[in-house]
C-alpha cells in the first residue's frame, strides 16, 4: 500500500472515531424541553380549599427527571396577573449559565405577569434536587417540585435499588403568602404562626386524622375514596426488596424528623453528593436539604408500616404529617395497627447534632483546599430598624436593589447597589449568649467580591435573638456552588476551633444547619463565574432581611439573555444601546 493510500486510510479512521465519539457524546446527553405556565389555583392540599401556586394546573409542580449531561429546557410564563415570578434549581450549580439560577434581582429580573423567559441549564452531577419559586413568599405559596438526576450512561451508583420513591416534604398555611409577607412586614410585627400542616408529597390532612384508630386524636377519622387532592400517596413494596426514598425538604419554616416504622434507613447520598452509608432509625432534615436513604423491605409484608414527618426545633404546634408504606401482599387501605413512630423531643438538639456528625463524605471524593484565602464570619441576629422587626448579618439586613447584580456588575453601573464590601466580622466584645444591648441595625445590598477561583471560609455565628434565651436553627443554603462542611461548634467562634476542622472526608453539601448558639464552618471555592446568593432557607427570614450575596469572575460570564436583565438601570442601557441602533 503506497504511504499517501495509508495515510488516507489513517486520516479517515481518526475523523471516523471523532464523529462516532461526538456521536456518542450527543447520544448520552439530551435536551429535554418543558412548557410551563405558572398560575394561582384552587386546591386542598390538606383537605381544606385555599389558593396555590401550581404549574401546568399540578401542585406540586410537574417532577424533572434527568441524566446528567442532559441540558434542561423551561419554557416558563408567568400567568399570576399581578406579580412577577421566578424559579431556582436548588442544588444545580448553572456553571456556565449563573443567568438561569432563578434569583430576583441577584440572577435576573422577575418575570412580569404574561412574560415568557427560557432557562436553559445543563445538569452536571446526578442526585436528588428540587426547584422553588425564589421571588417574595412565593415558597410559602406552594411554587416548587421535584428535580431527579439519575447517573449518565455507563455509570453506576455505589449502592443497589431495586425501586425509587420520592418524597418531597413541605409546611402549609390557610394563611395566604400575601397576608404572610405583610404580616412579616407590619410595625408592630406580627409573626405568621406555626404551620396548619405538613405535606408529603403536596398531600396532608388537616381536618382529620390517618391514625385516629391508634391514637387519642380528637381529629375524626380520614375516609377517603382515593381520588382526593389530599389523600395520601401510598408507598407500594414488594417484600425483601431494596428501594431507594429521595427526601427532599422545600419547608417554609419546619425543620423536620423522618421516620418508618419499624424500617431503618441507610442514608447514601446528601444534597446531591454520595456519602458514606449509615443506618439511622429517623432522619432530620432542615429547609432546602435533601437526602436518598435506602430501606430493606424486611418486615411482616402482612402489615403496613407508617411513615411520618415531626417538627424539629420549634415547639410544635402541627400534627405529624403521615403517609402508608404498604407491603403489597396486603390491601393499601388496611391502615396500620401500630402508633406512629415519636420523633424524638423537638428541642433535643444532641439528638441533632449527633445526626449531623455522622454525615461524612464517600471515599473517594473531592477533598478539600487544606488552607483558605479568606475567612468571611456571618453573624445571626434578630434586630430592629426603625420599629420594624428584621434578622440582620454583621448587623446589615439585606434587601435586594432594582437592578440584578450580575448585569450591574458585569456592566459596570456603579450606582446600582452599594459599592462598600459588606463587614467579615463582628465586634470582639459582641456576646452571642444574649440579645443585642443596641438592637438598632440597617439596611444594605453590599456584595461580597471573591477573587475566582480563591478558597473561602465561612463561619455561620448564631446568636441570641430579640428574646432572652432564644436562638433559632437556621438552615443556610448556598447558589452556584457546593461547600464543604468543616465542623460545627458551640457558643462563640474562636481561632483555636479550627484546629477541630475535619479536613480528611467532610461532607459536601449545598445547605448546612447552625444550630443555637453555636457555628457551623463551611469552605468553597470560588470558581463559577458568577452572582450567587447566600442566605437562610427559612422564607420568613430571607424575607426580613437574612442574607448575603457573593459575586466572583463576573467578567468572564458570556451570553447573558438581554430578557434576563430587562429591568431597572440595565434595562434602561439595553433600551438605549437598541433606540442607537
Amino acid at each position: 500500500m503506497s504511504l499517501r493510500k495509508s495515510m488516507v486510510n489513517r486520516g479517515l479512521l481518526i475523523l471516523t472515531c471523532f464523529f462516532s465519539f461526538v456521536i456518542q457524546l450527543c447520544l448520552a446527553s439530551k435536551t429535554r424541553h418543558f412548557k410551563w405556565e405558572v398560575e394561582y389555583m384552587y386546591w386542598s392540599p390538606d383537605c381544606m380549599e385555599g389558593v396555590v401556586m401550581g404549574i401546568n394546573g399540578q401542585f406540586p409542580g410537574p417532577t424533572i427527571r434527568a441524566v446528567a449531561g442532559d441540558t434542561i429546557v423551561v419554557e416558563l410564563t408567568n400567568r399570576l396577573h399581578t406579580e412577577g415570578v421566578v424559579i431556582h434549581w436548588h442544588g444545580i450549580r448553572q456553571f456556565g449559565t449563573p443567568w438561569a439560577d432563578g434569583t430576583a434581582s441577584i440572577s435576573q429580573c422577575a418575570i412580569n405577569p404574561g412574560e415568557t423567559f427560557i432557562y436553559r441549564y445543563k445538569v452536571d452531577k446526578a442526585g436528588t434536587y428540587f426547584y422553588h419559586g425564589h421571588y417574595g413568599m412565593q415558597r410559602s405559596a406552594g411554587l416548587y417540585g421535584s428535580l431527579v438526576v439519575e447517573v449518565g450512561e455507563g455509570q453506576k451508583e455505589p449502592f443497589h435499588y431495586d425501586g425509587e420513591f420520592n418524597l418531597l416534604l413541605s409546611d402549609w398555611w390557610h394563611k395566604g403568602s400575601q397576608e404572610q409577607e405583610v404580616a412579616l412586614s407590619s410595625k408592630p410585627f406580627r409573626w405568621i404562626g406555626e404551620p396548619q400542616t405538613l405535606l408529603i408529597n403536596g398531600r396532608g390532612q388537616y381536618n382529620c386524622s390517618l391514625a385516629a384508630h391508634v391514637t387519642n386524636s380528637s381529629s375524626p377519622q380520614c375516609q377517603f375514596r382515593g381520588n382526593e387532592q389530599c389523600s395520601p400517596q401510598i408507598l407500594h413494596v414488594q417484600p425483601h426488596k431494596t428501594y431507594r426514598l429521595r427526601v427532599s425538604s422545600t419547608t417554609a419554616l419546619a425543620s423536620l424528623n423522618l421516620q418508618i416504622g419499624n424500617h431503618k434507613m441507610v442514608m447514601v447520598e446528601a444534597d446531591g453528593n454520595y456519602i458514606q452509608p449509615v443506618a439511622v432509625d429517623d432522619l432530620d432534615i432542615y429547609s432546602g436539604e435533601s437526602y436518598s436513604v435506602l430501606i430493606h423491605t424486611d418486615q411482616d409484608p402482612s402489615k403496613n408500616y407508617w411513615i411520618s414527618v415531626s417538627v424539629r426545633g420549634r415547639e410544635p404546634k402541627t400534627p405529624q404529617g403521615l403517609t402508608i408504606l404498604n407491603y403489597q401482599t396486603t390491601s393499601a387501605s388496611k391502615l396500620p395497627t401500630s402508633t406512629p413512630p415519636v420523633s424524638p423531643l423537638w428541642n433535643d438538639y444532641n439528638h441533632s447534632k449527633s445526626f449531623s456528625n455522622k454525615i461524612l463524605a464517600l471515599m473517594g471524593s473531592p477533598k478539600p483546599p487544606t488552607t483558605y484565602n479568606r475567612r468571611i464570619i456571618l453573624l445571626n441576629t434578630q434586630n430592629t430598624i426603625n420599629g420594624f422587626t428584621k434578622w440582620a448579618i454583621n448587623n446589615i439586613s439585606l434587601t435586594l436593589p432594582p437592578t440584578p447584580y450580575l448585569g450591574a456588575i458585569k456592566h459596570r453601573l456603579s450606582n446600582a447597589f452599594d459599592q462598600k464590601s459588606p463587614p467579615e466580622n463582628f465586634p470582639n466584645d459582641y456576646d452571642v449568649m444574649k440579645p443585642p444591648t443596641n438592637t438598632n441595625s440597617t439596611y444594605g445590598n453590599g456584595v461580597y467580591m471573591l477573587e475566582f477561583r480563591t478558597t473561602v471560609d465561612v463561619i455561620l455565628q448564631n446568636a441570641n435573638a430579640l428574646a432572652t434565651g432564644v436562638s433559632e436553627i437556621h438552615p443556610w443554603h448556598l447558589h452556584g456552588h457546593d461547600f464543604w462542611v468543616l465542623g460545627y461548634g458551640e457558643g462563640k467562634f474562636r481561632e483555636k476551633d479550627a484546629k477541630r476542622f475535619n479536613l480528611k472526608n467532610p461532607p459536601l453539601r449545598n445547605t448546612a444547619v447552625i444550630f443555637p448558639f453555636g457555628w457551623t464552618a463551611l469552605r468553597f471555592v470560588a470558581d463559577n463565574p458568577g452572582v450567587w446568593a447566600f442566605h437562610c432557607h427559612i422564607e420568613p427570614h430571607l424575607h426580613m432581611g437574612m442574607g448575603v450575596v457573593f459575586a466572583e469572575g463576573v467578567h468572564l460570564v458570556k451570553d447573558v439573555p438581554n430578557h434576563a436583565l430587562a429591568c431597572g438601570l440595565t434595562g434602561k442601557m439595553l433600551m438605549s444601546n437598541y433606540s442607537h441602533h
